[in-house]
């Protein structure tokens, strides 16, 4: 297996993970602002990824799997910083719905993948611009304290985020939902 610049930006983006959340703590007064830019930095390298991969026509197996996992991990990681930091249902509710929705959606395309199906949960413009705000939501709400006013802008856009991704979810589910109906009937029997 080789690897192209597009995977070793998704890999950099994993490891940027552990950093994020060591720089997030660390006792001094930048961290919070340096940890967003490590936060912002990988949602560039997501976008910038997918669009070399596309470019460069360097999409792979390995990279298609990769990718979608480092975007979960640093979405949850940085989400249960933020919760922590928060300490809030008003902070803890949007980010239970996002991570939540992200497993669901993340076994529901694996399963239709088994049938043959994947196609038909791919990912779409609404999830693209649930994506969007939900980097610029998180980005915010780490570079601020709670309270500020811009973690409270921050905030809004994480229940937009939520509501387009309580949305997505639901379009992904309608999609796939005449696949279960078999499978929900053979395991009654």
């Amino acid at each position: 297996m080789s690897i192209n610049v597009p995977t070793l930006l998704t890999l950099l983006r994993i490891l940027l993970i552990p950093l994020l959340v060591v720089v997030y703590y660390l006792p001094i007064a930048w961290a919070a602002l340096f940890a967003s830019a490590i936060f912002i930095l990988a949602a560039i390298t997501d976008w910038l990824d997918g669009y070399l991969a596309r470019r460069w026509n360097q999409t792979t197996p390995f990279g298609a799997f990769l990718d979608p996992v480092a975007d979960k991990l640093i979405v949850a990681v940085a989400l249960g910083v933020l919760i922590e930091t928060h300490a809030s249902l008003w902070m803890t509710a949007p980010a239970l719905i996002i991570i939540g929705r992200e497993i669901v959606i993340s076994a529901l395309r694996e399963w239709m993948a088994e049938l043959g199906q994947r196609a038909q949960v791919a990912v779409s413009s609404l999830g693209k611009w649930k994506t969007s705000l939900q980097m610029i939501a998180i980005g915010m709400l780490l570079a601020f304290e709670p309270g500020h006013v811009w973690a409270c802008l921050g905030l809004l856009l994480l229940y937009i985020a939520a509501v387009l991704t309580l949305w997505s979810m639901f379009i992904y589910l309608k999609v796939a939902w005449p696949m279960m109906r078999p499978s929900l009937a053979m395991e009654k029997n």
